[in-house]
């Protein structure tokens, strides 16, 4: 095939499910501890989004921390660390459908019946009591948190995947 009288190159693997027709842009996978994602993440996901960030450097895979609502990190940030593209900003939880719809879900598999009111309470302040609530009345308490760390561990490491990134244990 052609494109601008040009043979068009035959695309290059360069990470698992990934295709580029740039060679160069093929990097090797960084590693990065998975104690550290978990841990950045639920930093990220413990706000607001954007209200606590953290990044990891593509080039290391050391994770650095930033904070609207604070500057007292002991570690010193890197000054291009929102322009570069060797940092990857860490998704919120929002981001990777792990909040509301996560719930959601949960309910639609275990209490269909209680679906239309679980819905109505998770779009309130409070959202989160009011569920846990109902779950732990309804006996399905535990099962909900054993789906919720399954759900992340598993949005973490397609995240992971998708971005190059290696997950190493710890």
């Amino acid at each position: 095939m052609r494109r601008n009288g040009r043979p068009t190159p035959a695309p290059y693997r360069c990470q698992p499910g990934r295709r580029t027709l740039q060679p160069y842009r093929c990097r090797a996978m960084v590693a990065i501890r998975h104690d550290d994602l978990s841990t950045a993440f639920d930093f990220v996901s413990y706000a607001a989004p954007a209200e606590h960030n953290a990044y990891v450097s593509l080039d290391t895979g050391k994770v650095y921390w930033t904070s609207d609502a604070s500057d007292s990190f002991d570690e010193e940030i890197p000054a291009d660390l929102d322009t570069s593209d060797r940092y990857l900003a860490i998704p919120h939880r929002n981001e990777l459908h792990l909040g509301r719809s996560l719930a959601l879900r949960f309910i639609a598999q275990e209490l269909p019946a209680c679906y239309d009111k679980a819905d109505a309470f998770l779009r309130r302040q409070g959202a989160y009591a009011r569920f846990k609530d109902l779950l732990e009345r309804e006996g399905v308490l535990e099962g909900w948190y054993s789906y919720e760390v399954d759900s992340v561990e598993s949005a973490l490491r397609q995240w992971c995947a998708e971005n190059g990134l290696d997950l190493v244990e710890t």
